[in-house]
């Protein structure tokens, strides 16, 4: 017989979760919404474009803070009006990509943008 070669201790359960948790960062994600998103609906739109997508991806939502309908600095895409959302959020640095690509896909959204807070020293 052949002896049998150890195999890698695999991580299981709280050790899993704790790696997982070290390579969380912090970010905050502000997205600008059509302004045909009528403001009951945006609760939904958030829903669905940010927080599954990131807690499928491992990550957290911390904070929703739902600005209203804003004038636009400068028209985009012909609309002079936009819903702000800005949100805090923890995520996995690998997996901002992804998120960002379906913001941009998205026709609800009309810009984004995700930028990661610095921890203080």
């Amino acid at each position: 017989m052949r002896p049998r070669t150890p195999r890698p201790l695999e991580a299981k359960g709280r050790v899993a979760s704790l790696i997982v948790e070290a390579r969380l960062r912090e970010y905050e994600l502000v997205v600008i919404l059509n302004p045909d998103v009528g403001d009951d609906e945006v609760e939904g739109a958030v829903e669905r474009l940010i927080k599954r997508p990131v807690e499928d991806r491992g990550g957290e939502l911390q904070q929703v803070n739902h600005w209203g309908r804003r004038k636009l600095a400068y028209p985009i895409q012909k609309r002079l009006e936009g819903n702000y959302v800005v949100t805090q959020l923890r995520l996995d640095p690998e997996q901002t990509r992804e998120l960002e690509q379906r913001l941009q896909i998205s026709e609800e959204v009309m810009r984004h943008l995700l930028v990661r807070l610095d921890e203080e020293p």
